[in-house]
């Protein structure tokens, strides 16, 4: 009992976090391809996306190495190949571990209880490929529609954290003082 007690506020404060930072993801989502995206700055969107994955990796009990992080920000593209000129674009987040490839499933699984108590829906998920640990849990989250991903990376012992994000709006510059 005194174990969990320890533990809830520790839990608490992840989930107001991770509640507080997507606030700006999640306000004001389009409910159709042709609304207005949310609106968030590239470093805003970067450091939403570095918060959560550290709290993904924290939740699983692994340190992250900040020199492979990869932050590439891409143009929103439409069903036909369009792209608006109001410099709309996706972010897509990651950043790798070092894990005993032995221990892939139990981070996996860690990751995948902590999303889906914090809302995402789970749209992938394993442990092993014939036989052999390739671990993968992949989720969405319905309202602010982004991905994160925890996964093996490669045939050593690295793990992939990623996030996607929907379709972003940098904000307005507004008018310059001389015009």
């Amino acid at each position: 009992m005194t174990a969990s007690a320890s533990h809830t506020p520790r839990r608490i404060i992840a989930t107001a976090l991770l509640l507080a930072a997507l606030g700006g993801c999640a306000s004001a989502h389009p409910a159709d391809r042709n609304d207005t995206p949310p609106v968030k700055s590239k470093a805003d969107a970067q450091t939403w996306a570095q918060q959560i994955t550290e709290h993904m990796a924290r939740t699983a009990g692994i340190e992250t190495d900040p020199t492979t992080i990869d932050a590439l920000f891409t143009p929103c593209t439409g069903r036909n190949g369009e792209t608006a000129a109001d410099d709309r674009y996706i972010l897509m987040y990651s950043v790798k571990s070092s894990v005993p490839r032995a221990q892939h499933p139990e981070v996996v699984r860690k990751v995948r209880d902590m999303l889906v108590g914090e809302g995402l829906t789970v749209k992938g998920y394993r442990e092993a490929v014939d036989g052999k640990t390739d671990a993968l849990v992949d989720a969405f989250h319905p309202n602010s529609r982004y991905s994160a991903t925890a996964e093996t990376s490669g045939s050593g012992d690295r793990m992939y954290l990623g996030i996607t994000t929907p379709c972003l709006l940098p904000p307005s510059e507004g008018p310059s003082p001389t015009s």
